[in-house]
């Protein structure tokens, strides 16, 4: 006797693949993220002394 299997219907139900869509996008590493934040801090401390 055959086995029955119970399959459910796959669907993606309107969900966006996003690795498709973002092909264009400027990519930053986090580590020029973390340095333009450290430089802005030291600049605006700086100032603050001038």
């Amino acid at each position: 006797m055959a086995k029955k299997q119970n399959m459910m219907p796959q669907s993606t139900a309107g969900l966006i693949r996003y690795f498709d869509e973002g092909k264009e996008a400027i990519k930053i590493k986090p580590e020029h993220v973390l340095i333009a934040a450290g430089a802005f801090i030291a600049i605006e401390i700086i100032f603050k002394f001038i």
